[in-house]
């Protein structure tokens, strides 16, 4: 279940269930940011799972790439 920092993912609910699974998904990640959803709106990225308050879009970022926005993925409105 566990691939290290290798894992694939192809999609934002891909990452969004492997880090539920693992445990990782309400956990703060090491640096948050300021995070600009699908919406436009504006909001911090405080945990490897977030929502954005406006549009309610969910997205999620492993534990390995959380060092770099670009590696945020949406998984999915409310997902």
């Amino acid at each position: 279940m566990h691939e290290g920092c290798s894992g694939n993912f192809t999609n934002g609910q891909e990452v969004v269930n492997k880090i539920r699974a693992m445990g990782f998904n309400q956990q703060n990640v090491p640096m948050p940011f300021e995070y600009k959803c699908e919406c436009g709106n504006t909001f911090m990225y405080e945990t490897f799972e977030m929502t954005c308050p406006e549009c309610k879009m969910t997205y999620g970022v492993t534990p390995c790439h959380c060092f770099d926005p670009e590696n945020v993925m949406a998984a999915g409105k409310k997902y």
